[in-house]
């Protein structure tokens, strides 16, 4: 078992557990630590001071997985080689089904499964497995090329000098499986032998080496398929390169030179491996490629970059022609953002457009307060009575692309779209919504999320935030960190929290009460859970399941208190609550919370970032905290210990928290020096004007 190791310290264990948990019991370890920081190489250390049959050797400097490999195979002394990368892992059964199956073959295949997780299960029926063999067709065996989950007599990898590629960081595997495929009369594959094969989520900080840049991939696709059709004479083999080759070249090179200086880049190189092509292959294929590829084999490289041009172009229309969304993104990229930037038009959005809320909200009345210069443009799912002038767009109409492309400003909470590109002349405020709480982007490690590739998405969204409010020292600290962020913090507290200020007066409420349309007569708990990242319907739709009794405290409080219900702007699914009319009022869709704070006596919440927000009125805040240990060790993580630090009490059952509403001053009492302390800490720098020193800092015109 060889095991090159690059700075994977989070997978370790993972994987190395998953060897030494093996049924196959008759294995030594080789781990090559190629470079590692010194985290991960004390890790090494301390599995292989504790076993045995664990050798572990240390390069002075990162050589590549090919090198580690090699090194590895010098080393070995079993009778069969495995390769396993230090990020990936085996269900226990693996390698006793390889070694069972392979008998007089030289090597056997498994398969391989992608997962974004720590564990993977698989159930085996006992008596179906039987290899499927590739004689014929022995390199179809090798599609995925990756010398992973493949067992190898250790001899034939000898006899036949079978190496990796040096020369290459990325596709080194082909050269050893090409020699291995060639010495070989067939090769096994049996489906049932398993091998996880991780998706780091996080391309950014530490990739893999399949997430690498795509002009990474190109550079080395190219060395490595010239280098081989230069040297290897098997026909079987030649024709493989060559299909591997051009179907490389038309998803992976043509979406490189979407980027037309790419061609310059890569065109002799592309120009030498066309001419090693067999060119009838070349002509059964489509005549889109063969008119690309007739041009780079007369060296005609003008009038290539004409023809890919066109073909971007081409490619362009006819996935803009997929649907209406689509289309407007075409007209957005390939006409809209060829206009003049209108230097007068700011653009706002508050969570996907769901609400007019939040920070966007109380910049834009500020800046209608001042009666400043410019033309505003609000992007809602439905039409809202706001005041001023400003024109309302729908999220994704042609209008909504319009006026981003032409808008110098763009102001929101929350993530725009990937798919919009940002001129430099735009100026983007990303205003965020919340103190965390919660551990963000790239202080997670696995992500339970709709969306697998959260952290890549994040990251190259928030390249373009030219700013960015902080609404304290502890989120600035935290979001240079977390959002991998270098731009401009404005830290003067959130603009969304003057109104805390401004307004907490009782005429205020009184009156934002008849807006709401509840009671004055009766005291008011807000009750505003967030949502949990392993429920959900789609990627940004999730559902909630509700766990507080209504029941129960209707029957202890319907004749003192109102409860507001108000659930997180990505839970999807309407909670019923028709049943306790006249004590929960679903207040899900009001677009304002920090209208709903002032509104309320006391916050019902769990992990949602609310109370930061809350803690500015000083009211009393209680915790209800049922799935705590799995919310905590299991989905997200934490910033902070919340027994230690939250202003309030955590409770885990109905019960608890009608016992801590029944005896509220009781609460507050106990939890005074607490909440104190929490105040100085997150609260300190609202003072009811951020909105106007934002917009100082921003609107400089």
């Amino acid at each position: 078992m060889i095991i090159p190791v690059f700075n994977t310290l989070e997978f370790l264990e993972d994987c190395i557990d998953s060897v030494i948990s093996q049924t196959y019991r008759h294995f030594e370890i080789i781990l090559i630590n190629d470079g590692s920081n010194k985290e991960t190489e004390n890790m090494l250390t301390t599995y292989s001071n504790k076993y045995e049959n664990i050798y572990l050797y240390n390069f002075n400097e990162r050589e590549g997985v090919g090198a580690a490999r090699n090194f590895g195979i010098s080393e070995a002394t079993g009778s069969y080689i495995y390769f396993l990368d230090s990020d990936d892992y085996l269900p226990n059964m693996t390698l006793e089904l390889l070694v069972n199956n392979i008998k007089e073959d030289d090597m056997i295949r498994g398969r391989i499964k992608h997962t974004t997780f720590s564990n993977g299960e698989v159930v085996l029926l006992q008596g179906l497995m039987n290899p499927k063999y590739y004689e014929d067709k022995k390199f179809n065996s090798i599609k995925n090329k990756s010398a992973l989950n493949t067992l190898f007599k250790r001899e034939f990898i000898i006899e036949n000098n079978l190496w990796f590629s040096e020369e290459l960081a990325i596709y080194s595997d082909i050269t050893f499986l090409i020699s291995a495929c060639i010495a070989t009369p067939r090769v096994p594959y049996l489906k049932e032998a398993i091998y996880f094969r991780r998706k780091r989520n996080d391309a950014i900080s530490n990739p893999s080496l399949s997430q690498s840049a795509l002009h990474e991939k190109v550079f080395n696709f190219l060395k490595m398929y010239k280098s081989l059709k230069e040297n290897v004479e098997d026909e079987q083999a030649n024709v493989y390169l060559d299909r591997e080759f051009l179907n490389f070249y038309r998803k992976q090179i043509v979406t490189c030179f979407k980027d037309i200086a790419c061609i310059d880049m890569f065109y002799p190189a592309l120009h030498e491996c066309i001419r090693l092509t067999n060119k009838q292959l070349i002509q059964s294929y489509s005549w889109v490629l063969r008119n690309e590829v007739n041009a780079i084999l007369n060296d005609k490289q003008k009038k290539y970059k004409r023809i890919m041009k066109r073909h971007q172009l081409l490619r362009d229309i006819k996935v803009g022609l997929e649907s209406k969304r689509k289309f407007y993104l075409l007209l957005y990229r390939r006409v809209l953002q060829k206009m003049k930037v209108k230097e007068n038009v700011v653009f706002f959005e508050s969570f996907l457009g769901k609400n007019y809320s939040d920070n966007p909200k109380y910049i834009y009345e500020k800046m209608l307060e001042k009666n400043m210069p410019y033309k505003y443009v609000w992007c809602f799912r439905e039409d809202k009575n706001i005041p001023g002038n400003a024109i309302q767009v729908k999220r994704f109409s042609l209008k909504y692309y319009y006026y981003l492309a032409r808008a110098k400003y763009w102001v929101s909470n929350s993530r725009l779209p990937k798919s919009l590109n940002k001129r430099e002349e735009n100026i983007y405020l990303q205003t965020w919504h919340g103190t965390p709480l919660k551990t963000l982007v790239f202080d997670i490690n696995d992500i339970h999320s709709a969306d697998p590739n959260y952290k890549k998405n994040f990251y190259e969204q928030s390249r373009r935030w030219d700013y960015l409010n902080s609404p304290n020292q502890y989120s600035s600290d935290i979001f240079r960190r977390a959002f991998k962020y270098d731009e401009t913090m404005l830290e003067f507290g959130y603009p969304r929290n003057d109104i805390l200020y401004q307004k907490n007066n009782q005429n205020d409420i009184d009156k934002l009460k008849d807006k709401i349309g509840i009671t004055k007569d009766k005291k008011v708990i807000l009750y505003a859970p967030t949502w949990r990242d392993d429920e959900f319907f789609s990627r940004g739709n999730y559902k909630f399941t509700l766990n507080l009794d209504l029941a129960k405290m209707q029957d202890a409080f319907s004749n003192e208190y109102i409860l507001l219900l108000r659930t997180h702007y990505h839970i999807a699914n309407n909670i019923d609550v028709s049943e306790f009319e006249g004590f929960v009022y679903d207040a899900s869709h009001y677009d304002d919370i920090a209208e709903l704070y002032l509104a309320s006596d006391m916050l019902i919440t769990d992990y949602s970032s609310v109370f930061f927000d809350y803690a500015h009125l000083q009211r009393p805040i209680l915790f209800y905290t049922y799935d705590l240990e799995k919310y905590r060790d299991s989905l997200r993580g934490m910033y902070f210990d919340m027994q230690e630090e939250c202003p309030g009490p955590l409770l885990m059952t109905t019960d608890e928290v009608v016992d801590s509403i029944a005896n509220i001053d009781d609460v507050t009492e106990k939890y005074k020096d607490k909440y104190n302390a929490f105040y100085e800490k997150f609260c300190q720098w609202d003072d009811g004007h951020a909105s106007e020193k934002t917009i100082e800092a921003v609107f400089k015109d």
